[in-house]
């Protein structure tokens, strides 16, 4: 298990952990309130596709979906992003979750048009599944696990 660690603040807290997952791959993201565990777990996934260290915020895109349940939005979240990056080639890295309910989410995303040379691209993420798929509330936080097809 791999480990990524962000700061809120000036406090360092553990973002996602990378975990193994035969033929695929998954994620557990964490977050203080379910805000920042779904905005987590969008970084994770964009960590897998590309190096988010090198990757700009030039543009934003608002992103609006919905869904029957939790774990269905946490899919439905991370498949509209998908779609963003394959349709008009953008690599996101920094997630701003506006408005979120069971079964509906509104956010913004920044990050810029993926250039293959400056982004150290990963892994080729084809959707995020409900194989495994965990949304939960722990003592203080909450934690969305989630293997993609890859």
């Amino acid at each position: 298990m791999k480990a990524n660690w962000g700061r809120i603040g000036k406090t360092i807290v553990k973002r996602f952990d990378i975990i193994d997952h035969t033929a695929d791959t998954g994620i557990v993201a964490y977050g203080t309130d379910l805000k920042e565990a779904f905005a987590n777990a969008a970084y994770a996934m964009f960590s897998l596709i590309a190096d988010l260290e090198c990757v700009k915020e030039e543009t934003c895109r608002t992103i609006a979906v919905e869904a029957t349940d939790r774990e269905s939005l946490v899919v439905a979240w991370l498949n509209e992003l998908l779609y963003l990056f394959d349709v008009e080639r953008i690599v996101f890295k920094r997630f701003d979750i506006t408005e979120l309910a069971d079964t509906s989410l509104k956010a913004g995303g920044y990050g810029e048009e993926i250039d293959a040379s400056r982004h150290g691209l990963g892994v080729g993420v084809k959707a995020a599944t409900y194989h495994m798929l965990r949304v939960t509330k722990g003592s203080g936080y909450y934690s969305i696990r989630v293997i993609f097809d890859v």
